[in-house]
């Protein structure tokens, strides 16, 4: 006889890790190191380290409030805790588009890379048309649950991995020690000012480079362990990009010097100028699956974030975090797959700016709400203690704010339009929980006395 009380299996740590660094490099890593490069030289690898310390002290935050909490939902679930119920809401609603950002500004990169061999996407109706299949493609493969994203998930971070290293390890055959000049471009050191200038438009690329791991702690009941696991993988996984990116940088730039800017593929290029054609195909393929593989990831977690508002603390109408047979949030997925049916429709600049900002907005209340648990000792920790008391919360609040001066006008306006949408939702949604236990409370007594179940 078939046990129908089986739960599905849940994610391991691996699995997890995996899913980390599925979050973690994506488009960025192969597309941004021109962009990098040509702000800061060689002292890009420097920029990169700093910024890596820096998001790292964000993620520690994160690695401490998932310790506390083993809901699903991240930001959100710990700004509800802290601040409230609208805090939480808001918070997942931002959080939630950022999901949907990642997953757009992924997909319109894998095509805008395929386009380079199949011409025939710059057919606007034949590029829609496969945006929108990758889509259902993702929905798809997300309806049958954690299986199939387990499996799906581990065989492309796995391969985008090897893909890193071997660009590091045979690029490092062929690095010319005169492509380490210039060291700083000439134009950064007329001043603070100029400086400052050059370093806030490297740390804007850099700082997206590691945006995913924020991911990792929305599906924690899936997880085997989470308070445990998902802390070691935070920091596992930040380790682990911090070390590929710095290396890749450093063979890059060996490989082409000053000519690294130049390219829209830079790490395929650099790769090609090296060791010929071979090594600019293999790098475009392990970028497209590279890119897959974060646009899986994101695909996997937003329906699991909008699902855990329904259903953790009845942020949203309990039908929205419905599951199917195979522990999938099925309404989610469908949900998902409309907003980011929109976005695929824009630039990928434009998705990449509203990607930052909304990190940005899920990022400072996630800090204060470390500094609230320190301070008021509530909800204690299991698995992992951030050291230090406030010092990293208070660096990694900093950090964070600088981001806002590097925002244009129209993304802030974004940011201001969705809040107002989620406002607006939240009024007409939201009842009194109270409120809701008083009425079921009656609904009960009443139907008690129609069965004279209350005798006076």
């Amino acid at each position: 006889m078939e046990n129908s009380d089986k739960k599905p299996k849940k994610l391991s740590f691996i699995s997890i890790y995996f899913l980390g660094i599925n979050a973690v490099i994506g488009s960025g890593t192969f597309l941004l190191p021109a962009k990098i490069y040509h702000e800061m030289n060689l002292m890009a690898i420097v920029v990169l380290l700093l910024t890596a310390v820096v998001v790292s002290m964000i993620a520690l935050c994160y690695a401490d409030l998932s310790s506390r909490f083993k809901g699903s939902g991240a930001a959100w679930l710990y700004a509800y805790h802290a601040f409230g119920r609208f805090t939480g809401y808001e918070l997942g609603v931002f959080t939630w588009f950022l999901g949907c950002c990642t997953l757009g500004a992924e997909i319109v990169a894998l095509l805008t890379t395929l386009k380079s061999f199949w011409p025939v996407l710059n057919n606007q109706t034949i590029y829609y048309l496969l945006a929108f299949g990758l889509i259902i493609l993702f929905a798809s493969i997300n309806f049958f649950g954690r299986s199939l994203v387990k499996l799906v998930n581990n065989i492309s971070a796995a391969a985008k991995m090897i893909t890193l290293l071997i660009f590091i390890i045979v690029g490092a055959f062929f690095i010319h020690q005169g492509n380490f000049s210039p060291i700083i471009p000439v134009a950064a050191t007329k001043g603070a000012g100029p400086f400052l200038q050059h370093f806030g438009a490297a740390f804007t690329p850099i700082f997206y480079l590691f945006t995913g791991f924020s991911f990792i702690p929305i599906a924690a009941r899936q997880m085997n362990n989470p308070e445990k696991n998902i802390p070691l993988v935070l920091i596992a996984v930040m380790v682990s990009v911090t070390i590929l990116d710095c290396l890749m940088m450093f063979v890059a730039i060996g490989l082409v010097g000053s000519k690294l800017s130049t390219y829209s593929t830079p790490l395929a290029s650099a790769l090609g100028n090296g060791i010929g054609k071979w090594g600019y195909s293999f790098i475009i393929v392990g970028m497209l699956i590279s890119i897959f593989g974060v646009a899986f990831s994101a695909s996997f977690n937003a329906p699991s974030l909008i699902a855990s508002l329904a259903n953790e603390q009845e942020l949203l109408p309990a039908w929205v975090g419905k599951n199917n047979k195979h522990d999938a949030p099925w309404v989610g997925i469908i949900v998902t797959a409309i907003l980011t049916g929109v976005f695929v429709t824009q630039s990928y600049l434009f998705l990449v700016s509203c990607t930052v900002l909304a990190s940005f907005i899920q990022y400072v209340p996630s800090i204060l709400a470390v500094i609230k648990f320190k301070h008021s000792n509530e909800f204690p920790n299991h698995g992992f203690k951030l050291p230090g008391k406030y010092t990293i919360p208070i660096i990694a609040l900093i950090v964070s704010c600088y981001m806002v001066t590097n925002f244009t006008p129209v993304t802030l306006l974004v940011g201001v339009v969705v809040a107002a949408i989620g406002a607006v939702l939240y009024i007409f949604m939201d009842q009194d929980p109270a409120m809701e236990e008083m009425e079921k409370l009656h609904k009960e007594f009443l139907d008690k006395l129609r069965h004279n179940k209350i005798k006076f």
